[in-house]
């Protein structure tokens, strides 16, 4: 399974993930993550996900995007990361991954985005 096939799973990892959504209840924000070269969209409502679209979308807007190499998210989605994978802003300073756009949505609701670009961890048996 490719990084981007797992992250295609987000949806039902999220539905599977009370806790997560309650603590995105008051978060609404379109935004993007690209899994090395494939972007997904994203559009969170009251911390669930209510679309993931694959693949590129001419003149799609958002507030932010998180970038990371197929490497940066096979890594980061081990079990037990290893030191510099674990967490998206060490991605960042090892330079697998790019955080650019309107950070306030991001840095505000941190935790739960963290926490959401983790849950293909769950998916370790499958690929």
């Amino acid at each position: 399974m490719t990084p981007a096939d797992r992250f295609a799973h987000l949806p039902a990892l999220l539905s599977a993930d009370p806790d997560l959504r309650r603590r995105g209840h008051w978060l609404t924000v379109e935004c993007r993550v690209d899994i090395g070269p494939e972007p997904f969209h994203l559009v969170l409502s009251g911390g669930s996900l209510a679309a993931l679209d694959r693949g590129p979308r001419l003149l799609r807007s958002n507030a932010f995007t998180v970038r990371g190499t197929d490497e940066a998210w096979t890594k980061h989605w081990e079990q037990v990361p290893a030191p510099g994978w674990h967490d998206l802003f060490a991605l960042t300073k090892r330079g697998a991954a790019s955080i650019d756009g309107d950070l306030r949505p991001l840095l505000q609701n941190l935790q739960y985005f963290k926490d959401l670009l983790a849950l293909p961890r769950h998916l370790q048996g499958l690929g």
